[in-house]
């Protein structure tokens, strides 16, 4: 794939998942990418997937774009950014010239992979951990994979609105209103008594610069992300290893507490890992539930792509629970959390 099939394609999927806005940037970028630049002559030493399963270049350079706008660096380009609404040649002048100004910023930023945090996956978790608590009713401990920033693994301090329901603390850090289709969930009080996750690289939703990168990959014509990001990062306690996620599960599998269910769960990360550690976890967490007891459960929330990766029918809802390896499938979710179609 070229880099332009690459930012006209990632155009299309922006467009089709509510932001207009990366539409038109990245379709500026798909007509007037110049390769003879600093930051275009660092893009061409990516080699392999530079689509979104791979390097993500598109994004990484929507997501750069975004940053000079939040620090206010670039007052051109934050001009032609929400909440302004400018013609597409203003635009195109804007993202061009800050391209052409910021080169040794973009060089550096790139190096990185996008970083997402999406809270609003969050939804599709407490609704989950319901059902999970309703077959056994015990204080949770919590364990992440590909974790990000960890804000998901604060979902007990976030309430979720289903149009017919409320569910969650009356003091809850921020509320998630998705569309709702199908049942309610379980009535159910989800303790949590630990958590933790792992990532790769893992960013600290606490510190000004982590938060930035963050925040730079939502799209600035969503705001609301914004704000459930930020509401999330003030409410975060919970800790993000740095490491392997199959090495570091291991550890977290041997180290069960009686009384307690431990929960794993991930939220579209699983395809991101390589087919033997995805076979090395499987085989971790079915031998773990093989062992658990009605006293100390074991649950696998799953939130993932099961081969459909263009967001059209999202992700699929998936809960393992031992003893007795019951699988439940609970329904779909948007990518992003906008809609849950749950059929409980």
């Amino acid at each position: 794939m070229t880099l332009t099939q690459a930012f006209r394609d990632q155009a299309e999927t922006c467009a089709r998942m509510g932001s207009p806005l990366m539409g038109r940037v990245l379709g500026i970028l798909a007509d007037d990418w110049d390769p003879d630049t600093d930051v275009g002559r660092a893009m061409a030493t990516y080699a392999g997937d530079i689509g979104p399963a791979g390097h993500s270049l598109p994004l990484r350079l929507g997501g750069g774009l975004h940053a000079l706008v939040l620090q206010g660096r670039d007052p051109a380009l934050a001009a032609a950014y929400p909440p302004n609404d400018v013609d597409d040649a203003t635009l195109r002048g804007a993202v061009l010239g800050a391209l052409e100004r910021h080169q040794a910023f973009f060089v550096e930023w790139t190096q990185l992979p996008p970083q997402t945090n999406e809270v609003r996956r969050s939804a599709a978790l407490i609704a989950m951990a319901h059902v999970a608590v309703q077959q056994f009713d015990r204080p949770i401990v919590l364990s992440e994979l590909g974790a990000s920033g960890g804000l998901n693994l604060m979902w007990d301090r976030f309430a979720l609105d289903t149009g017919a329901h409320r569910y969650g603390p009356a003091d809850a850090a921020l509320t998630l209103a998705p569309e709702w289709t199908g049942p309610q969930p379980p009535a159910a009080a989800p303790q949590v008594v630990e958590r933790a996750g792992v990532d790769l690289n893992p960013l600290d939703p606490r510190d000004p610069d982590d938060l930035l990168r963050l925040t730079a990959y939502l799209w600035a014509d969503q705001p609301h992300r914004l704000d459930l990001t930020r509401a999330a990062a003030a409410a975060m306690t919970g800790t993000v290893d740095r490491g392997d996620a199959i090495d570091w599960l291991a550890q977290r599998l041997d180290d069960v507490q009686p009384g307690h269910m431990h929960l794993i769960q991930h939220t579209v990360a699983w395809q991101y890992f390589p087919a033997a550690a995805q076979a090395r976890g499987r085989a971790l967490i079915e031998a773990a539930g093989a062992q658990a007891t009605a006293d100390s459960p074991l649950g696998w929330m799953q939130m993932e792509t099961d081969g459909d990766t263009t967001g059209a029918v999202g992700a699929a809802l998936t809960l393992r629970l031992w003893p007795g390896d019951i699988t439940l499938s609970l329904g779909r979710a948007d990518f992003h959390g906008r809609w849950v179609r749950w059929t409980g």
